[in-house]
């Protein structure tokens, strides 16, 4: 075994003990009708789970309501993201300030964002409820039909900022002279930013959305913290649910298979924006 080899080895190891076992035994689980509360009577019932899992209206509900949620907050940080890189890009001397100000909220851990959102919004004792009140407005930010969109403004407050790092590093890549060739034949910013900016950011573009769809889709600390899929069902996330049918309602089995169901989309995602990577490298 060469030198490289060893040094790699432990890693390997407890990339096998953290992920690799957790993958499998899982799929094991969802091949079973596991649950916490009777484990001996456990037996393999094969894809039983998965058709179960297929057939569940709520669990395609969750999914639709994570799929909504990872389009608006994505499509949201990419267009306020775009914006405030090109902002930066423009005035250097304020670039330094802004970069320590705009990263902050990535530091915070988003349960810790989730709880911090709930007492601001809390339609009772909420600071923003409250003086907006003293101003004759009343509004409620986790009301039916609000719920969803405020937790869609909690994720783009905490992630726009990884989204103005990776477009204004983006931005500061690229070559000046299709610029300086639009400025001098007189071209408006809008027509070199459509027709030159975001072309030549189409890689960078979709690493982003690629990258924050992946993260997006893992939506739970935020739901578990502040509404619990409230009201009703209109926040009940994919994730959460996953959660609740596992670990509420004790069905790890059917869990299980919910989550590989909804791996197996994700992959399909992940396979699709490669792939326009890859057409975009090419082009």
């Amino acid at each position: 075994m060469s030198f490289r080899n060893r040094m790699l080895a432990p890693l390997l190891v407890l990339f096998a003990a953290a992920v690799g076992y957790p993958l499998i035994y899982s799929f094991y689980l969802s091949l079973t009708n596991y649950s916490i509360i009777h484990p001996k009577t456990t037996h393999l019932v094969g894809a039983d789970q998965y058709v179960r899992a297929i057939h569940d209206p709520d669990y395609w509900s969750a999914l639709r309501v994570t799929f909504i949620f990872v389009i608006c907050s994505v499509l949201l940080e990419l267009c306020v993201g775009m914006a405030l890189a090109l902002a930066l890009q423009r005035q250097r001397w304020a670039r330094n300030f802004t970069r320590s100000f705009l990263l902050s909220p990535m530091f915070v851990t988003p349960i810790a964002v989730g709880l911090m959102f709930r007492f601001l919004l809390n339609q009772q004792l909420g600071v923003i409820p409250t003086l907006l009140a003293k101003v004759g407005v009343t509004y409620d930010f986790f009301g039916v039909d609000r719920a969803l969109f405020s937790l869609v403004v909690i994720d783009v407050w905490q992630w726009t900022p990884f989204m103005v790092l990776l477009l204004l590093a983006g931005l500061e890549s690229l070559p000046r002279q299709p610029f300086e060739a639009a400025r001098v034949d007189g071209a408006s910013p809008f027509y070199t930013f459509r027709r030159i900016t975001v072309p030549m950011m189409s890689s960078v573009l979709t690493v982003a959305v690629l990258i924050r769809s992946l993260d997006a889709m893992k939506v739970f600390e935020y739901v578990y913290a502040i509404t619990r899929g409230g009201p009703g069902t209109q926040t009940q996330t994919a994730q959460y649910f996953i959660y609740q049918t596992g670990i509420t309602f004790f069905k790890l089995g059917l869990a299980s298979a919910m989550a590989y169901i909804l791996l197996a989309m994700v992959m399909v995602v992940i396979v699709i924006l490669f792939r326009s990577v890859e057409r975009a490298k090419n082009a």
